[in-house]
């Protein structure tokens, strides 16, 4: 199948594109941009690869769905377009960024910058309907995300994996945590985020995983 896809990440998923379960995908979420309002952008759903490719992943923060209110998803998970104003969820990570490194509460929810630097954004579903969170899982996109979290963790060595929440630690059985390093707290939402979130210091100890290993550190 002709999917638009950073090359790199291209080459380590090419074996899933030709599976019926994401051809069934495929028709699925062609059929929901045809008829419904779904969000990312039909031309951001693969952001989160296109801006961080393979062979640059140096940490991997997982999310679930994409934003599902108007002007809010951008490919990333966590993440907002400038001129959008903070979802609940990013306002706490960036408290935690400023109480671990100081980090002043930046303009804008972009994460760009993150993913430009290493860090994989990835939402365990990559599609959403409007107003309806929740809507696409189960049809495919967890499949396709959990091969992308095994081909890193096969393939790579040294990586960060950032676990905010029981839906992301349902991650946990694909990665070899003697392999990479594996962070893991209470999800950064407002119900959660008092219960073991903040103070969590998980940025700072990304980076001195990283700079262990000889990686350059994140830029948060």
């Amino acid at each position: 199948m002709n999917v638009r896809i950073e090359p790199q990440w291209k080459a380590a998923l090419c074996d899933e594109f030709g599976k019926e379960y994401f051809k069934q995908l495929t028709e699925f979420v062609r059929y929901e941009y045809a008829t419904q309002r779904i969000f990312p952008r039909g031309k951001d759903i693969f952001r989160a690869f296109d801006l961080c490719p393979f062979d640059q992943v140096k940490v991997v923060i997982l999310g679930q769905d994409p934003y599902h209110g108007i002007g809010q998803a951008n490919g990333l998970c966590f993440s907002v377009n400038e001129g959008i104003s903070f979802p609940p969820s990013l306002r706490n990570i960036f408290k935690e960024l400023l109480s671990d490194l100081g980090r002043p509460v930046p303009l804008h929810g972009d994460l760009s910058h993150w993913a430009s630097q290493g860090v994989l954004l990835l939402n365990a579903t990559l599609t959403v309907r409007e107003g309806m969170a929740g809507s696409h899982q189960g049809k495919g996109w967890e499949t396709f995300t959990d091969a992308a979290i095994k081909a890193l963790v096969e393939q790579k060595e040294h990586l960060v994996f950032i676990l905010w929440g029981s839906y992301a630690q349902k991650k946990m059985p694909f990665i070899e945590s003697d392999k990479h390093l594996v962070l893991k707290s209470a999800h950064p939402s407002p119900l959660s985020a008092h219960y073991g979130f903040f103070g969590n210091h998980h940025f700072s100890k990304a980076n001195e995983y990283l700079v262990k290993y000889g990686q350059k550190p994140i830029e948060w």
